[in-house]
C-alpha cells in the first residue's frame, strides 16, 4: 500500500509540473548546498521544457555557493509582492517555519505548492503535491529523479548544481547517506561537464585566515560524557581579537572522528547572542528526535536548532537530553 500511495503522491507532482508554466522555486533560511544545489538543478530542468523560473531564498548564499551564483541568479526577498506564479515549489524543507520571510507571501500566493525534500515530514501537509523520499542522499538526488521522469534536459548550470548538493549533503561521499544512486549520479555529472576539483575548491577550500584559529579555540573546549561517547563543545561568542566560526562543520568531523564517539554536539553563541546547535550521530542515536525537543530538526544522524538564553544553561539541558538518548539506545540494543 505504502508503493502504491507513493506512485500516486509522484503522479501527482508530475501532473502538477507538467501542467503549470511559472514557477518560484524557494529555499530555506540560509541555503546550504543541497538547497541550492537544487535549485540550480530544478530551475535548468523547468526552462529545457519551456518554463518561467524564478529563484527566491529569505537569506543571500553564502561565499562558498556562489559558483551556483555564477551560473544561476538567486533572489533574495526583501518584501514586497512575489513574482507571479503557478506554482511554488519549495526544496529542502516542509515545514513553513523554515522559509523566514517567506512564509507569509507563500501562504497568501493563490499559486500551487510542491515540497521536493529528504528530511523527516512533521505536521500536516500544507501542500498540493509532494516529491519526498527520507532515504535520499540529498534533496538533488530528488530534483534528479523528478527531470528524467519529465523527460528534462539538463544542462551545464542544472548538472553543477546536482553535484553541489551531493557532495555537500554527503560530506563528499563520506557521510553514511552515500548510496550507489548517488555516486553514480555524481559520475553522470561529471560526464556533464562538472569538474569536481572545482567544486572542492570552491565550496572547501575558500576558508579565511582565521578560520583554523576558530577551530583551535573551539577544539581546546571540547568535553567528553558518557565514557567517551558523547563528545560536547561550547563556544561562547568571540571576544575582542577571537576568531569565529559561522558553521561547524570541521569541528563536528574531528569530534566524530574519535572511535569511541558515538554523539558530537557543537553549541556555539554569536555575537548577537543566538545559540547554534549541531548534532551529529555515527550510532543508533536519532539527533533529528533531540533537536526537535529544543525546537529544531533536520535528519537522524544530522540536525541543529536556534537556541537562546544562556548558553551553559542551554548546554547543561542538551547534554541531559542527549544523555538520556544514549541511554534509551543502549537498552534498545
Amino acid at each position: 500500500m505504502q508503493g502504491d500511495a507513493e506512485h500516486a503522491a509522484r503522479g501527482a507532482a508530475l501532473e502538477l509540473v507538467r501542467g503549470a508554466q511559472r514557477f518560484l522555486l524557494v529555499g530555506h533560511r540560509s541555503p546550504d548546498g543541497d538547497c541550492a544545489g537544487s535549485q540550480a538543478a530544478l530551475a535548468g530542468a523547468l526552462e529545457s521544457l519551456g518554463k518561467q523560473v524564478w529563484i527566491l531564498n529569505p537569506d543571500a548564499l553564502q561565499t562558498q555557493l556562489d559558483h551556483l551564483s555564477r551560473v544561476r541568479r538567486y533572489g533574495v526577498y526583501t518584501g514586497g509582492p512575489l513574482p507571479a506564479h503557478d506554482v511554488a515549489v519549495a526544496l529542502d524543507f516542509s515545514e513553513f517555519t523554515r522559509c523566514g520571510a517567506l512564509r507569509e507571501p507563500l501562504a497568501a500566493a493563490p499559486s500551487r505548492k510542491l515540497v521536493i525534500d529528504h528530511h523527516p515530514v512533521h505536521g500536516a501537509p500544507w501542500w498540493d503535491a509532494a516529491w519526498l523520499d527520507v532515504a535520499a542522499s540529498s534533496t538533488g538526488i530528488l530534483v534528479h529523479r523528478l527531470a528524467r521522469a519529465l523527460g528534462a534536459r539538463l544542462d551545464a548550470a542544472a548538472a553543477l548544481g546536482v553535484f553541489t548538493s551531493l557532495v555537500t549533503d554527503t560530506g563528499w561521499f563520506k557521510y553514511s547517506n552515500t548510496d550507489a544512486e548517488s555516486l553514480r549520479v555524481a559520475a553522470e555529472m561529471v560526464d556533464l561537464g562538472v569538474d569536481p576539483a572545482r567544486v572542492f575548491a570552491a565550496v572547501f577550500q575558500r576558508a579565511a585566515r582565521e578560520r583554523p584559529l576558530g577551530i583551535a579555540r573551539a577544539l581546546s573546549r571540547l568535553r567528553y560524557h558518557a565514557g567517551g561517547r558523547l563528545a560536547v563543545v561550547t563556544l561562547p561568542a568571540a571576544g575582542p581579537g577571537e576568531a569565529d566560526l559561522a558553521d561547524g562543520d570541521e569541528v563536528l568531523d574531528l569530534m566524530r572522528a574519535v572511535e569511541r564517539v558515538e554523539v558530537a554536539l557543537f553549541l556555539r553563541q554569536s555575537r548577537a547572542g543566538e545559540i547554534k546547535l549541531s548534532a551529529r550521530s555515527k550510532g543508533e542515536v536519532d539527533v533529528d528526535r533531540l533537536a526537535r525537543r529544543f525546537g529544531g530538526g533536520g535528519h537522524t544522524r544530522a540536525s541543529g536548532a536556534s537556541l537562546s538564553g544562556d548558553l551553559d544553561e542551554r548546554c547543561a539541558a542538551v547534554v541531559a537530553a542527549a544523555l538520556e538518548a544514549l541511554a534509551e539506545s543502549e537498552v534498545g540494543a
